[in-house]
């Protein structure tokens, strides 16, 4: 399967994942899958070691190896988010007090130097959002759609359910458009690699998938509407519970994230 980047996670490579493999976390219940997205979230809240944040991400990075999805392609999705945490963690880097490492560099502002403590922040700050993401991306990429369209219609109030649902749906669309755009324009001899001298073209082709969507949104709506539509998808399918192992799972990660929060805080004055 082609993709426009290898940058940007595509959301038919990861329903393909999803609907056509068989790894071990397909198997797990999808309601088991999103108590542990909320406690590995609380998690990268709480701990506050650096070997800690480590050993949870790898382990998370294990859990992704076994359930036999690609590490080639996370490490290309890992442009973006890493991306966020140079643009906000590096600055703090360069800001937090300690022992510097090596020299330091002149800049109009005086000078600055990485300390030791601003290198730990940086390694926590990156631990802390690869981890969220690399499990997200896991947990949609071993979960069958009709399993996340029913657990979207029951977590999200109503009209955001809604929203969500035909977003995702349309999310194929806007690709598909896309992605002829550019087979035009590459056809033509246009030459994409390089993007300043080509900010007139990508500026008309994004201008033409945004009329695009918006006439096919139109049509979507009118055809939904002729078809009964009136504001609610039915959604056809049923999530059981998690089994009871699953349930405890779930329940030790939280109770371990919780009594390390208040070994953390109040742990000096048992």
């Amino acid at each position: 399967m082609t993709t426009l980047s290898n940058h940007v996670p595509d959301p038919r490579l990861i329903t393909a994942f999803a609907e056509r493999r068989d790894g071990p976390l397909h198997r797990v219940n999808p309601w088991t899958k999103v108590g542990v997205i909320g406690a590995l979230v609380l998690a990268v809240t709480v701990f506050d070691r650096l070997a800690l944040l480590a050993g949870l991400y790898g382990g998370v990075l294990g859990i992704y190896g076994l359930s036999g999805l690609p590490y080639r392609r996370l490490a290309g999705w890992y442009t973006l988010p890493m991306l966020f945490i140079v643009s906000v963690a590096g600055p703090l880097a360069f800001l937090e007090p300690g022992t510097p490492i090596g020299g330091s560099l002149s800049t109009p502002l005086g000078a600055l130097s990485v300390t030791w403590a601003g290198l730990s922040l940086f390694a926590e700050l990156t631990c802390r959002s690869l981890t969220v993401v690399t499990f997200a991306l896991t947990a949609s990429m071993t979960t069958e759609y009709t399993d996340v369209a029913y657990v979207l219609g029951r977590l999200l109030p109503r009209p955001i359910d809604q929203i969500a649902l035909l977003t995702y749906r349309f999310t194929f669309v806007m690709l598909e458009t896309l992605e002829d755009l550019v087979k035009a324009a590459l056809s033509r001899g246009a030459n994409l690699a390089e993007f300043w001298s080509n900010r007139r073209l990508y500026a008309r082709m994004l201008g033409m998938t945004m009329l695009s969507a918006i006439e096919r949104s139109e049509r979507l709506v009118k055809s939904m509407e002729a078809r009964g539509y009136s504001g609610d998808i039915t959604l056809y399918g049923d999530v059981s519970r998690p089994p009871v192992h699953e349930l405890l799972i779930v329940a030790g990660s939280y109770s371990a994230v919780i009594g390390y929060g208040v070994v953390a805080v109040y742990g000096v004055r048992l």
